[in-house]
Formats: structure tokens, C-alpha cells, sequence
């Protein structure tokens, strides 16, 4: 008689009820408790890792556990790693002082005056022909308290004045217009190359023919000189109007007036405005030429009349005054320039700095 063994293969092995089905039940339910427990512990520690992390990110910098961490988070910084007005500091930027440049150009000008001063007082230049820089001065200031010499610098001004209106106004004009169609920029072309190395002194006989000593002849020469400054620069910041904004432009339904309003005039202004200041101090050349060669009043004039009388103290006076004015013209259309152009990078760059 072989004796039975107690086992927990299939049921019904022992019949319904019996001890092995009894035994196999409890292993089973005993199994699905660990096998519960286990995955909520591992659930928790899982929660207990992440509310541990979340609390580590959480924490105010200078409560976090690590002392070696940074003191400013990525989200704080900027690209530069400074801290921004997110972060425990506000950053802040100096404005650098240009102290230096302004000192150093003054003393170019005083090493040149003193160059000035010593050549004829050391005998080195003949001291009638070139007369001292103190005493050209000297007469200068004395000019300041002459009504003659006011009125020779209002004929002056009011001729690069007009001559300036002319020429800015009929070059911007042509400029867009001729910049706009590449049929224009191509047929006009050779014309502008070839009429635009010609200087505007050569014209002064033609000057003096069409119109005689009149303030005819001196805008004649004045406009010709500015005209190609404000031309050329216009021609160039048309062409620099980017493809992708004026198809963007034309797929907006914005006809040609605001296309030039909306994208070519803004491309092409900072241009303009480079072209007017070079051409503001062409067009004080040539008017201060036409009136020593023509004859027509204002400084030049006065020059002439001081050179050919031999003062030459008066004369050295007189050129002085015309720097002077020349170095106004260029502070206030510099000024201007960047009043324009305030919204342009390049000026404020030129701020910052």
C-alpha cells in the first residue's frame, strides 16, 4: 500500500474541500499580499524621491542643503551668466564716459595752434605770410563785434541753405525713383558714373556765363557738388531692402506708396542721413569757393578781399571762422543724425558706448 502525498497540483485533487485545496488558497492570497505590499512600498519610495527632489528645487537658494551651488539658478541668469532683475540682484550697466576721445582731440588741436603759433615767431615761416596763431585769434574775436562780418556769414549760410534744400530734395526724389525699378537703376547707370567724378570747380566758368556773379552761379556749383552725396547713398539703401520683407510686403496686400513707406524708406534712411551730413559740408566748400572765385558775398568774398588788400591777420581770421562754421554745420547735422535715427541699432550702440 504505497502512502498518498499531499499535493498542490490541480484541483480536486483531494475532492472539494479538502485539506490540499485549503493549503493552496492561503499560499495564493498569501503570495498577492506581498506581492501588494511590495509595489506600494516601491510607489512610495518612489513619491518620497520625487517630493524630496521637488522640495530640493523648490528651496530659496540660499536655504539649499549643497554650499558649493550656485548662487543664481540658469532661470536667473542671462546668456552672459550675470544675474537679470529675475535673480537676487538687478543687473545694471555703467555708461561709459568717452572723456578720453574728446580730451585727446583737444589736444591735437592745441599741439596744432602751438605748431601754428611757434613756426613764425622762430622765423622758421616768414611771419608777414603766416602771422601767428595768437594774433589771427585775437582778430577773430574782434570780427564777433562787426556787423559786416555777421552779414558775410548770413549770405554764406543762407547759399548752403538753399543749395542744401535743392539737392537733398531732387536726389532723394530721383533716388527712390530711379532705386525702385531696375530698369531705371540700369539705364541710368553709365550717366551717373560718368557725370559724377566731375568736379563742380570746373563748372564755375559755365556758372559765371549762365548766370554771372549772381547767387545763381554759387547754388549751381553747390547743388551739382551735393547732389551726388545724397544720390549715391539713396541708391544704396534701396537696394539693401531685404527680398523676404518686401514679398512678405506684397503677400500683405500693401501696395507700392506703402511698401515705400512701411519697408524701403526705413531700410534706406539710415543711408539718407549719412549722404545729407556729407553733403552738408560739400556744399559749405563750394559755397565758400563761389564766393572767392566768383565773387559772390559772404566769407569767401571777404577772404578774397583780405588777401588781395594784404591783410593777411584778417584773412587767417576769416578761414578760422569758416572751421568754426564748418564744425557747427557737422555737430548739429550729427545731432540731427541721430535724433532720426534714434531707433536705428548703430546709434544706439553709439549711445551705449
Amino acid at each position: 500500500m504505497t502512502e498518498s502525498t499531499p499535493s498542490t497540483g490541480a484541483p480536486g485533487h483531494h475532492g472539494p474541500g479538502g485539506s490540499g485545496d485549503t493549503h493552496r488558497e492561503s499560499e495564493i492570497e498569501r503570495l498577492h499580499r506581498l506581492e501588494s505590499s511590495s509595489g506600494s512600498d516601491r510607489r512610495r519610495g518612489d513619491t518620497r524621491r520625487h517630493t524630496d527632489a521637488a522640495t530640493v528645487a523648490g528651496l530659496d537658494i540660499p536655504t539649499r542643503p549643497d554650499p558649493a551651488a550656485p548662487r543664481t539658478s540658469v532661470a536667473q541668469s542671462g546668456v552672459t551668466g550675470r544675474p537679470t532683475s529675475s535673480g537676487p540682484s538687478r543687473a545694471t550697466r555703467k555708461p561709459r564716459r568717452n572723456w578720453g576721445t574728446k580730451s585727446l582731440g583737444l589736444v591735437g588741436l592745441l599741439g596744432f595752434l602751438v605748431i601754428w603759433e611757434v613756426l613764425p615767431r622762430t622765423g622758421i615761416v616768414n611771419p608777414t605770410f603766416l602771422p601767428p596763431a595768437s594774433a589771427a585769434i585775437a582778430d577773430l574775436f574782434r570780427n564777433f563785434g562787426l556787423t559786416a562780418f555777421w552779414q558775410a556769414v548770413g549770405d554764406t549760410m543762407w547759399q548752403w541753405l538753399l543749395g542744401m534744400l535743392i539737392a537733398c530734395i531732387s536726389a532723394t526724389v530721383l533716388g527712390f525713383l530711379i532705386g525702385s525699378s531696375t530698369f531705371l537703376r540700369r539705364f541710368t547707370n553709365s550717366t551717373i558714373e560718368f557725370m559724377r567724378p566731375v568736379p563742380s570747380v570746373a563748372l564755375i566758368p559755365l556758372a559765371v556765363l549762365l548766370f554771372g556773379v549772381e547767387i545763381e552761379s554759387a547754388l549751381l556749383l553747390i547743388v551739382y557738388a551735393s547732389f551726388w552725396q545724397v544720390l549715391i547713398q539713396v541708391l544704396y539703401g534701396v537696394a539693401d531692402v531685404d527680398n523676404v520683407a518686401m514679398n512678405t510686403a506684397r503677400s500683405y496686400g500693401l501696395g507700392p506708396l506703402a511698401r515705400l513707406r512701411y519697408v524701403i524708406f526705413p531700410t534706406a534712411l539710415p543711408y539718407l542721413m549719412t549722404g545729407v551730413r556729407l553733403a552738408s559740408a560739400v556744399a559749405l566748400i563750394l559755397a565758400i569757393t563761389a564766393q572767392l572765385i566768383i565773387g559772390n558775398p559772404g566769407l569767401g568774398a571777404e577772404i578774397a578781399k583780405a588777401q588781395s588788400g594784404g591783410s593777411y591777420v584778417a584773412m587767417y581770421a576769416l578761414i578760422l571762422a569758416t572751421g568754426l562754421l564748418g564744425v557747427l554745420i557737422n555737430l548739429v547735422m550729427r545731432m540731427i543724425e541721430r535724433k532720426v535715427l534714434s531707433w536705428h541699432s548703430s546709434v544706439r550702440t553709439e549711445v551705449a558706448k
